[in-house]
């Protein structure tokens, strides 16, 4: 009878064995810690697992993403906060109950050089690594999407006649609320028609032509990021200053970013700044742009001085302090994203009275995109590659604005 009763004992511990085997064969993969560290040419991720997995590694644009799938794995809290040379912010995002998808936006662009598996080895446990290497531009965008997906299980890689468009799964864009209402953005390409704005000092570039360009540029990505997007001027016509704040206010607003590129005497004079609203400007050079730019209207017959003080007073006094104080939030993102990529004058964030911000119900934003008036700045400005840079980055900032918890508050 002992001897039945152990035979039994150890028959049941013989199948609870097996059945954890089992379990333990099926169960998802437990992503349990990620480490990003720098290389020679770009950076290292690795991914720190209990067991093998499946993955697939894609590049996404606007803003440039490292985009890595894995399958049937539950993530534990990854170290999301690591930045370094390649990798800006990191986020989690989950695509199916099984499968997670970890989203890796970049400061600059990059490729996927190799990928792989290894083993436990030396007391360590499974890990998928994986090598970027950074390229230029033009050969980050010729890898986006499913171009050059990198995964050790075809099942798992997207069809080859899937579009871009079918990692819809992703995180939500901020261009939309949960109520489905898509974000209101209204572009100013500064200047046009009879007023040409600066004038560059070498290759005598115009700045409305230069404005627009950078205006057409930005409305293209934050469509494709799926904002609903104006611009005051879509040709090279003129239109008075108070013309475009009333076309912000028609199509209700939700931000107004009014375009530029500067000019001064010293040919030396470098850099982007951002311009909000102040009844003070913060400098006498902030002083001086404004009034030239509120003169604009003086140009078509309209004179911006024809209403009284008292009229005048009362339009300032009626940005209301919530007002301001989004613009300068979105300024302060602006300022932050355009670090990464191009020179920033001191003090980048300035204050003026441009009239072209007195909306007293639409936060809005000048950006000054450098000097005309400098050789190497005029030469950048001209040319698309340099456009599209800071176009990325505003649209970027764009992004943080929406995101940002006071403004989805509201």
């Amino acid at each position: 009878m002992d001897l039945l009763k152990r035979l039994f004992i150890f028959g049941c511990l013989m199948l609870a064995c097996f059945l954890i085997q089992t379990t333990n064969l099926y169960a998802s993969t437990g992503i349990k810690d990620m480490r990003v560290g720098n290389q020679t040419d770009g950076a290292r991720i690795v991914f720190d697992m209990n067991k093998n997995v499946n993955y697939r590694v894609f590049l996404l644009n606007n803003p440039r993403r490292v985009v890595v799938d894995l399958s049937d794995s539950d993530i534990g809290q990854l170290l999301t906060k690591t930045k370094n040379q390649v990798v800006d912010k990191i986020r989690v995002g989950k695509m199916t109950d099984n499968d997670k998808r970890v989203v890796l936006e970049i400061s600059r662009p990059a490729v996927v050089k190799k990928a792989f598996i290894l083993p436990p080895q030396s007391g360590q446990n499974w890990r998928l690594v994986i090598d970027l290497r950074i390229v230029a531009p033009r050969e980050f965008d010729a890898k986006v999407g499913n171009k050059d997906v990198v995964t050790n299980n075809t099942k798992f890689a997207p069809r080859e006649d899937e579009k871009q468009s079918s990692y819809a799964y992703e995180e939500k864009s901020a261009a939309k609320i949960s109520s489905g209402h898509k974000h209101i953005v209204v572009l100013d390409p500064g200047h046009g028609g009879k007023d040409p704005g600066a004038i560059g000092a070498y290759a005598k570039t115009y700045e409305k032509n230069i404005t627009l360009a950078m205006g057409k540029e930005l409305k293209q990505i934050l469509q494709q990021k799926g904002y609903e997007v104006y611009l005051t001027r879509d040709r090279d016509i003129f239109i008075p200053l108070r013309q475009r704040i009333k076309i912000a206010q028609k199509y209700k607003a939700e931000l107004f970013m009014s375009i530029h590129a500067d000019s001064a005497q010293n040919r030396n004079a470098t850099g982007l700044s951002v311009y909000t609203l102040s009844d003070t400007a913060s400098d006498k050079e902030a002083a001086a742009l404004a009034e030239r730019e509120n003169k604009a209207d003086i140009i078509g017959g309209i004179d911006l001085g024809g209403n009284s003080k008292e009229v005048n007073d009362i339009l300032i006094s009626l940005s209301q302090t919530d007002t301001r104080n989004k613009s300068s939030k979105y300024a302060t993102y602006l300022v932050q994203e355009m670090s990464k990529g191009v020179k920033l004058v001191k003090n980048t964030h300035r204050f003026a009275g441009f009239a072209v911000l007195k909306a007293p119900d639409v936060p809005s934003v000048l950006l000054e995109m450098g000097y005309l008036s400098n050789r190497t700045e005029e030469a950048n400005l001209k040319t698309p590659y340099y456009r599209k840079k800071l176009a990325e980055a505003a649209a970027r900032a764009i992004d943080r604005y929406f995101k940002d918890p006071e403004i989805a508050s509201y």
